[in-house]
């Protein structure tokens, strides 16, 4: 009963992070296949993998395919219910499935202006104010779930959950371009800073070269501000 992912490159790709982290946060089995996102090969790596067109995608152990992230996440609740995918209390249930639908459709202006890159951060991006208006809304959406069901842990919802798999890109980017947040969002980012699942991913991205750095940016290239 083993699952096949299919993801991009680990540096880059957040999509693929959040794939990886709903299988192996929870103990689910899994095999790892690389597909080529950006040495071009994308479509012949998922050929039989019809209607996947990017990363990540889900093969489960009946030969289902999965080619979307949310998909993915309530199909695995659906076939794990004792995992703790999504926290036990109905309350906390229903506000990390609406964050984790809402970081799914929304925050485009931090995705497309930050774009994740684990390989070292940055200082001094000039960010638009819709970026701003995203950071608000993440502080909005991390103050409650935080602040009424963090006793736990560090995580959202004290123990780890699929908001904190969705929101693990988030953090990261935050980190890596030093945007400003307040305390309770940048306790949160150094929780999935020093996360081993996190660690253990970057290291593996760290194994690939490349001949140049996607994503240049017009501002100081600083070391990775995380262990």
């Amino acid at each position: 009963m083993t699952y096949d992912l299919y993801i991009g490159d680990r540096s880059f790709s957040s999509w693929s992070l959040r794939g990886w982290l709903m299988l192996e946060a929870f103990g689910l089995p899994h095999r790892i296949h690389l597909v080529g996102l950006y040495a071009g090969t994308l479509r012949v790596d998922l050929a039989g993998l019809a209607p996947a067109r990017t990363v990540p995608v889900l093969r489960c152990p009946d030969g289902a395919i999965l080619t979307d992230s949310l998909a993915m996440a309530e199909t695995l609740v659906d076939r794990h219910p004792d995992a703790g995918l999504y926290p036990a209390d109905p309350i906390a249930r229903a506000l990390a499935r609406s964050m984790v639908a809402e970081m799914h459709s929304d925050f485009g202006a931090l995705r497309s202006e930050c774009p994740m890159n684990l390989r070292h951060g940055w200082r001094g991006v000039q960010v638009s104010d819709a970026v701003t208006g995203d950071l608000e809304r993440i502080t909005e959406l991390f103050t409650p779930s935080r602040e009424r069901f963090g006793a736990d842990g560090p995580w959202l919802f004290g123990r780890y959950s699929l908001a904190d798999a969705f929101y693990a890109p988030v953090a990261l980017r935050i980190a890596g371009y030093g945007l400003p947040v307040g305390p309770l969002v940048q306790d949160y980012v150094q929780a999935q800073l020093a996360d081993p699942r996190i660690l253990h991913w970057r290291s593996e991205g760290e194994r690939v070269n490349y001949d140049s750095i996607p994503y240049p940016m017009p501002a100081n290239r600083i070391p990775w501000p995380g262990p």
